[in-house]
């Protein structure tokens, strides 16, 4: 069934939605003609619209000996995880912080706990801290 110009105004949401989902990597035409139950011809409208908004870009590629295209998006969501326990956004002297100030980011004890937290956690060593 060949889908009606409306019905490709909902879908098209939906497949950029699903092609930021997979990140950096994009994901190849037919899988995501299959996910969402699309045929090529509807699913190639989709993506095409999209290309000609900017929103992503198909690049072609050999995939087990037949060519097809990878859809990647053109700019994916910031990712804020690595800031969000950052002790600055609670930090009761915030407003008082400055490189010059008695309180300044290069010499503050939250900081640098929070960054030798973080990179434990992301099992990573930590690089050396040096004060003037």
């Amino acid at each position: 069934m060949k889908l009606n110009e409306a019905q490709i105004d909902d879908i098209t949401g939906k497949v950029f939605r699903t092609i930021i989902s997979n990140g950096k990597d994009g994901i190849l035409q037919s899988e995501l003609w299959k996910e969402l139950d699309l045929t090529s011809r509807d699913g190639s409208r989709v993506a095409t619209r999209l290309e000609k908004r900017s929103l992503i870009r198909r690049e072609k590629m050999l995939e087990k000996g037949r060519w097809t295209y990878r859809l990647f998006a053109v700019k994916l969501p910031v990712d804020t995880t690595s800031i969000e326990q950052a002790p600055c956004l609670t930090c009761p002297f915030e407003h008082m912080c400055s490189i010059e100030g008695s309180y300044s980011p290069t010499s503050c004890n939250l900081i640098e706990e929070w960054l030798i937290k973080s990179f434990d956690n992301a099992s990573l060593k930590p690089p050396k801290l040096y004060k003037k």
